[in-house]
């Protein structure tokens, strides 16, 4: 049975991200993939990296929060990472509400300067 493996090229596809960020990805240590020659080739550990790494930039997280996480589950195991993933996310939860407070606060501020102009247009 042949493993799916996925070029640089279709990994910068598949999860729409320019080469320099998967790059850096690499770099950074969140990625690891097999080198054959100067090519790279991602099998279904770093499909599954790069999944967890994409969902927890859409949420947010700091790239280093995110590395340290992943490396939990090789270091101490699943259970332990699912702990710390819980601690994050509680963190990550405080820390969206206050932006949307900070973001509502602002959206009301720009619609009372923006009416107040449009009357005193009229």
């Amino acid at each position: 049975m042949t493993e799916l493996r996925f070029s640089f090229k279709e990994m910068c596809a598949k999860y729409d991200v320019t080469p320099r960020t998967l790059r850096y990805y690499e770099y950074i240590e969140l990625l690891s993939p097999e080198r054959i020659g100067r090519s790279r080739f991602y099998g279904a550990k770093e499909l599954a990296r790069m999944t967890l790494v994409m969902r927890g930039r859409k949420f947010g997280f700091p790239l280093e929060d995110i590395r340290q996480w992943l490396m939990i589950r090789e270091n101490e195991g699943n259970e332990a990472q699912m702990k710390t993933w819980l601690e994050l996310a509680d963190r990550q939860l405080v820390e969206l509400e206050d932006q949307r407070i900070q973001l509502n606060e602002t959206l009301a501020e720009l619609q009372e300067m923006r009416d107040a102009t449009a009357k005193s247009l009229i």
